[in-house]
């Protein structure tokens, strides 16, 4: 399971390229908070499930146990919020998750989300987390295609800056960006 281990080969990638420091939502088991700290880039992660926060400290990342909506350290000063793994499912309202990480993101941080392959749209759910007969509670979630994530940027006040597609592992990456014109106010 790619959650569990550690960050790929395209991950390190785009790791190198982020400008720090990073907030990770929904990091999970902590694999891009650890493998940004092996660079030497500051980097915070945030998630609600606490077997994955243990075991993110455990294995030496530094994450809170809480939720993206509420107090998060660093508010506006973000230069890089990641929203990977199909983290923009998050509280199943796609607009609300991003409006949340602008305002978490610097006025000229970037916001990198993992989206789904065009032709996906975006579609609101339930869903719940399963391991053999074992299943946690229903849960909203979302998903958002590449053809979508323009239009929920932009109402969220954000906008594409380009996306990108990780060919052979079949991912796709969208940069977004706050709006110039909702940049104002913003240190």
């Amino acid at each position: 399971m790619r959650w569990h281990a550690d960050s790929d080969h395209r991950e390190q990638q785009l790791l190198g390229t982020l400008t720090p420091p990073v907030l990770d939502v929904g990091c999970g088991p902590g694999r891009l908070v650890i493998g940004l700290g092996r660079r030497g880039i500051p980097a915070l992660g945030v998630d609600t499930a606490p077997a994955a926060v243990e075991l993110a400290r455990r294995r030496g990342a530094s994450v809170l146990l809480r939720s993206v909506f509420g107090p998060v350290p660093g508010h506006g000063r973000w230069s890089t919020v990641l929203l990977l793994d199909g983290n923009i499912g998050i509280g199943g309202d796609p607009v609300r998750l991003l409006q949340r990480c602008g305002q978490l993101a610097s006025g000229q941080g970037t916001i990198i989300v993992e989206v789904d392959a065009p032709g996906a749209g975006w579609s609101h759910h339930r869903a719940r987390l399963e391991r053999g007969p074992e299943h946690g509670p229903w849960f909203p979630w979302a998903i958002v295609g590449a053809d979508a994530i323009g239009a929920v940027a932009w109402t969220a006040g954000l906008e594409v800056q380009r996306i990108e597609h990780a060919g052979a592992e079949g991912r796709w990456f969208a940069h977004l960006g706050v709006r110039r014109e909702q940049r104002r106010g913003v240190a």
